[in-house]
């Protein structure tokens, strides 16, 4: 856009433009001067002439810091060509369309830059109209000439005008729109960071801890009960492939585009609950299962959270509580399924699991984790809502209660269903244990 500044030095080739119009505009004026009317042989320029093109060509270079000096002299100049002598056509008044042009482009307010356009129009219109004897055709089509030109310069101007700020405006809403997607893109992926730092954090807390307490087992019976240790130490073996096996399928997340594609493990849910709870078993912690109400089908953020709760719920069992059982609960209603796990702090030990006692408080001296904490979240982002705190009669329980889709037909998702509760009853009632009666009782 042309400057409208006053200060600063301008460019080199700014000069260079304003010098080329200045110089052509200077040109116009002195072949103007020579027109006659009666088509006579051209003769040089007269001193009137020269008087007006330097006059009016003078002040084209400050026509942007002054752009109203710069049409007044202008216009001025070309309004006494006729008093001079001189016959008042375009070739002279170039000087004035010059400035209106320059004028429109730059003027605050389209009323403004039309109304010095249009008195700019109007004095060269009286200027150049005979005062004495009849208007010829040739007169009035000069007229109309010198007249047209400005305001022609003038709508040419304010075109240019909105050319521009439409191509600024296209320019500003392109960047905005870059910006806008940098910014969702960070924010996607500072998402996915949080959400794959919840996945590690309920990996890596649940599986070392179940590693550490069996190696901890086999480290106590190694000596006295080799049968024993052999055992710990091929349940050790099978932890940790299950925590290697979940850590690749959720580090392979965070691989490039171009890497080598791996099949991605389906995301747990409460199918492999009885899996999980065999799994807390064989580290030492007594499990019982217990359910109510008619399971249904989850969706998949749902059924992952679910897991993912009694899962770490579970796994502080085992570090902080002073106990080596717990209880898990599941009740369904028609719009939510609540989740309970809950321990009573104490009991009894067996000979077999007093060998993890250091673990237990070795665990207790440590700082409190972020589980509580992601399992709220975990909870939030579903719609749903986990509380967390101690019993009055002694242990913790931890509740969350998620919502449940519409109901559907009796007959949708059946089989599904029915394989929850068949493996449900299966792990609650496993090993000889009375686990409904229990968790019924406790819960």
């Amino acid at each position: 856009m042309t400057n409208t500044g006053g200060g600063g030095p301008r460019p080199r080739g700014t000069w260079a433009r304003e010098g080329a119009i200045t110089a052509t505009a200077f040109a116009l004026c002195l072949l103007g001067g020579v027109v006659k009317d009666d088509g006579s042989t051209l003769s040089p320029p007269s001193a009137a002439a020269y008087v007006i093109a330097v006059v009016s060509c003078a002040v084209l270079p400050v026509r942007h810091r002054a752009p109203l000096a710069a049409m007044a002299v202008t216009t001025a100049s070309g309004a006494l060509a006729p008093f001079l002598g001189l016959l008042l056509s375009p070739l002279i008044a170039a000087p004035a369309v010059i400035t209106a042009y320059s004028y429109a482009l730059t003027a605050r307010t389209e009323r403004r830059a039309a109304s010095a356009v249009a008195l700019i129009s109007v004095a060269l219109l009286v200027a150049s109209t005979p005062l004495f004897g009849a208007l010829s055709w040739k007169d009035a089509s000069r007229v109309g000439a010198v007249a047209a030109f400005p305001l022609v310069a003038g709508v040419l101007g304010h075109s240019v005008r909105n050319r521009r700020a439409y191509l600024a405006a296209m320019e500003e809403r392109a960047l905005r729109a870059e910006q806008s997607r940098d910014s969702e893109a960070r924010r996607r992926v500072a998402e996915e960071r949080v959400r794959i730092a919840r996945e590690l954090h309920d990996l890596v807390a649940h599986q070392i801890t179940l590693a550490n307490a069996q190696a901890t087992v086999a480290a106590h019976l190694f000596d006295t009960r080799p049968e024993q240790t052999r055992k710990s130490l091929k349940e050790l073996v099978e932890t940790t492939g299950d925590a290697l096996d979940e850590l690749r399928a959720t580090v392979g997340l965070l691989r490039q585009s171009g890497d080598a594609a791996v099949p991605a493990e389906p995301a747990p849910g409460l199918s492999r609950l009885p899996t999980l709870l065999e799994s807390f078993r064989r580290a030492g912690l007594e499990v019982s299962a217990h359910q109510e109400g008619t399971a249904r089908p989850l969706p998949p953020g749902v059924d992952l959270t679910a897991y993912r709760i009694v899962q770490e719920a579970l796994t502080n069992v085992t570090k902080h509580a002073g106990t080596r059982s717990a209880r898990v609960r599941l009740a369904w209603s028609r719009e939510r399924v609540t989740i309970t796990v809950a321990d009573d702090g104490g009991g009894a030990r067996t000979a077999s699991t007093a060998a993890t006692a250091p673990s237990a408080s070795t665990a207790g001296d440590r700082p409190p984790g972020y589980g509580l904490i992601g399992m709220r979240e975990r909870a939030t982002a579903v719609g749903g809502h986990l509380s967390a705190g101690r019993r009055p009669e002694g242990g913790f329980l931890v509740s969350a209660q998620l919502p449940l889709p519409p109901a559907k037909d009796a007959t949708h998702g059946t089989d599904g269903t029915t394989a929850v509760e068949n493996r449900m009853a299966d792990a609650a009632t496993g090993d000889g244990r009375t686990g409904d009666a229990e968790a019924g009782d406790a819960l």
